[in-house]
């Protein structure tokens, strides 16, 4: 499920939005101090000012290339790549044709359609939509 959006232009390094996303993410799961919250994220975001804002937030930054993933599944048996989770939720954001091309001109009309679909991802994923 959707836990934060934050829009910005194609053009836009996804480093320079991981705080605005941060700061837009609902707090889920134990409260900070209590267990350790883990942030996964690609070779795209290893930088040493992005380490720093994640540990600011509270986060635990797991940082990998696609490399060292797929030597880490030769040699661990059942080992799986987090990657998947943001690439799944990616799938099917696209399969909301007015995202996928995208209509609206203002920002904020393009945010409001992100949330209007995520809201319906996540009651379709609890079970409340068909």
């Amino acid at each position: 499920m959707p836990l934060a959006v934050a829009v910005e232009g194609a053009n836009r390094h996804d480093k320079k939005l991981l705080e605005a996303t941060l700061c837009s993410v609902q707090k889920v799961g134990p409260a900070p101090g209590e267990a350790e919250q883990h942030l996964c994220l690609d070779k795209g975001f290893d930088y040493p000012d992005v380490h720093e804002l994640v540990e600011d937030y509270g986060y635990t930054a797991h940082i990998r290339s696609r490399a060292e993933e797929q030597t880490e599944k030769r040699t661990l048996p059942g080992y799986r790549a987090r990657r998947w989770v943001v690439e799944r939720t990616h799938s099917w954001l696209n399969r909301f044709r007015r995202l996928l091309i995208r209509w609206e001109k203002k920002k904020e009309n393009y945010l409001a359609m992100l949330h209007l679909a995520c809201a319906f991802i996540s009651f379709r994923a609890a079970g409340v939509l068909g």
